[in-house]
């Protein structure tokens, strides 16, 4: 017998995906490891944003490991498995090219992404707000491979540049002309 289009076996195997995405993200997570300290030499990224659309909301930034499994995991499940999260979170500043600095748990490679939360409300949503790798790499429908986001970060302060995506028909690209592009 075949349950092949079925709608209860595609729930079903669905059901893994749709408890993933209600476990509830605790916005504070990572902060604590990832605000960098004055006077700190590293080892941390320093990421320049370029390509803003506009100056509303809050950039995001989150450093995970350099793996497709791990890459945009629940930060809870993360820190729980004892695995790199690190996250910082500013007000998109009045002007200049904003700078974040993470901190790192030592040199190595890591997946990076960053989120221009246009709205506030601490999720993605392509029509709104604006996202972008390590690595710049192209957007398709779904998210790149953490290769192709991620960066190599040595024992100081390395400095990465991130661009923005946003909507752009039914896709996400960096605008033609952003703020400080």
């Amino acid at each position: 017998m075949t349950f092949t289009g079925c709608p209860v076996v595609s729930l079903i195997a669905a059901l893994p995906l749709l408890t993933a995405a209600t476990l509830p993200s605790t916005p504070d997570l990572g902060k604590a490891e990832g605000r960098c300290r004055p006077g700190e030499g590293g080892p941390a990224f320093l990421v320049a944003v370029e390509g803003l659309k506009d100056r509303q909301g809050n950039l995001k930034l989150e450093v995970y490991p350099d793996n497709d499994k791990d890459f945009l995991a629940d930060d809870n499940l993360l820190i729980g498995a004892g695995k790199t999260f690190r996250r910082v979170e500013i007000p998109v500043p009045p002007s200049g090219t904003p700078q974040l600095c993470v901190r790192l748990p030592g040199p190595g490679t890591y997946a990076v992404s960053l989120l221009h939360d246009r709205d506030r409300d601490r999720k993605f949503n392509w029509r709104i707000d604006g996202i972008g790798f390590a690595g710049n790499p192209r957007l398709g429908w779904g998210k790149p491979k953490a290769r192709k986001a991620s960066a190599a970060a040595g024992s100081g302060l390395t400095p990465i540049a991130i661009v923005l995506n946003y909507r752009s028909g039914l896709g996400v690209a960096p605008l033609r002309t952003g703020l400080n592009r």
